[in-house]
């Protein structure tokens, strides 16, 4: 990840805000077949100091990746989207695109088979909370028990992280303006990470 020094991110706590609000993770291995990467659900442990992950693998992706024998990756991508030169001022002709993106690193735990389960319902209840008639595998655990053998768990620590969020810093006010008055048109959330660096254009 280039290190342009105005978009770094630093703070972990943002890094931690960042993945509660985007979920859904690559996880990249470098196994001893080439790269590997695979996409799923992660959610902080919040109960852990730190940055903590907690996943599941179907099986047999755990085997290709090799999963806990080494370093991965796992990239959290927040909004995104292209920039264009004709909400600049004129004269200013280079599109970019703006993101909210984090690289991080560790070396997976597996979890025990009791564990998994735990995990797996603390994940389901994550996003059925939402739901009107939100579900629960405690409704019949004989049944997703048997489901879940499909499936290895995983916790996280993250030992070190790269984020960057390239929100327009390197433009003026005015400009600014425009794109996120443009981006929210079609990007609600990414013109909302461009309003949290820019305090003036709160909506």
């Amino acid at each position: 990840m280039r290190h342009t020094p105005r978009y770094l991110m630093t703070d972990p706590d943002e890094v931690k805000r960042l993945i509660r609000n985007n979920p859904w993770a690559t996880f990249v291995s470098p196994s001893s077949q080439g790269l590997t990467a695979s996409h799923y659900p992660a959610i902080l442990d919040e109960e852990e100091d730190g940055i903590v992950i907690v996943s599941h693998f179907g099986r047999p992706d755990e085997k290709l990746h090799e999963l806990g024998e080494h370093e991965i990756l796992v990239i959290i991508q927040g909004p995104h989207d292209y920039v264009s030169p004709s909400w600049y001022a004129p004269g200013d002709l280079v599109p970019t695109w703006n993101h909210v993106t984090a690289h991080l690193y560790g070396t997976p735990e597996i979890l025990s088979d009791e564990e998994n389960y735990a995990m797996l319902g603390r994940l389901t209840d994550h996003f059925e909370r939402h739901q009107s008639h939100g579900r629960s595998l405690s409704e019949d655990e004989e049944g997703t028990r048997r489901i879940v053998k499909g499936t290895v768990g995983l916790r996280m620590k993250v030992d070190r992280f790269e984020a960057r969020a390239k929100l327009s810093q390197n433009k003026g006010p005015e400009t600014v303006e425009n794109i996120v008055g443009e981006v929210g048109k079609r990007n609600p959330a990414l013109a909302e990470e461009m309003r949290r660096v820019h305090p003036r254009h709160q909506a």
